[in-house]
């Protein structure tokens, strides 16, 4: 587990908020002021070293991105397991709601799908190994500081984590553009996972030969289809809302 640099000030104050270890803290030359005062406090308070650099260190370690004057040097990402997703359900007295993503490559879209799922209550993201974007400073940025609160699974073989979800009792819709009917007219109630595929060429032939059901979002303009990210909260917002009604009834 390689260690990664946090960039920006809300994923770092939501880093803060966790048991994560931070190993340092590095922060613009001069006076602390707003939310990097505020950060500053409660790294005081955990004993965290902060280090004043010059913005040229900072531009460094963010790779050009918008650093908002602060970073911090972590360890990387923990990864969870299938089963912790599923307990953390259970735990909740909750159906299981999961994301699999399949060879989602782009780490702001992972980032931003991410922050969509823990808003919206999902208890777990599932990514593959291999040919994937993986949680790094980006992803951490894209997110928000929201990739410390989910439970994210990193599997060698999607399909045969969609035959462990089967038997725990889930349904596996997958979101593809052909799909055989709307997502609004598919009861996404109970159990659920979503798949949403590659940027490009969506879900691969044999992960989309696992799902129960393939299920559509209507495109009436000249775009032919959405950005990952966008059709996954379209989606998990979907799940969302079927769940809260059935709660109602």
């Amino acid at each position: 587990m390689e260690d990664i640099y946090v960039t920006g000030r809300n994923p770092i104050i939501e880093l803060l908020k966790t048991d994560r270890k931070i190993d340092k803290i590095f922060i613009a030359k001069g006076s602390p002021k707003g939310s990097i005062k505020k950060i500053v406090g409660m790294a005081k308070d955990k004993n965290i070293l902060i280090q004043e650099v010059g913005k040229s260190r900072l531009d460094a370690i963010s790779e050009g991105s918008a650093h908002q004057g602060i970073a911090a040097l972590v360890s990387g990402f923990k990864y969870s397991g299938i089963d912790d997703i599923l307990e953390k359900a259970r735990n909740n007295n909750q159906s299981p709601f999961v994301i699999i993503l399949d060879q989602i490559e782009d780490p702001h879209n992972l980032g931003a799908i991410i922050r969509t799922a823990e808003a919206a209550g999902v208890h777990g993201i599932i990514i593959p190994k291999r040919r994937s974007a993986q949680v790094n400073q980006t992803v951490y940025k894209s997110s928000s500081g929201a990739v410390e609160h989910m439970l994210i699974a990193d599997v060698t073989n999607i399909s045969d984590t969609i035959s462990k979800l089967k038997d725990e009792g889930l349904w596996i819709y997958g979101a593809d553009m052909n799909g055989e009917s709307y997502y609004f007219d598919t009861d996404l109630k109970g159990a659920v996972a979503l798949v949403i595929g590659n940027e490009g060429k969506g879900i691969s032939r044999i992960v989309k030969e696992k799902c129960d059901v393939l299920i559509k979002i209507p495109m009436l303009g000249s775009i032919s289809s959405l950005n990952a990210s966008a059709s996954a909260a379209v989606l998990i917002y979907e799940v969302l809302r079927q769940n809260n009604e059935k709660k109602k009834e």
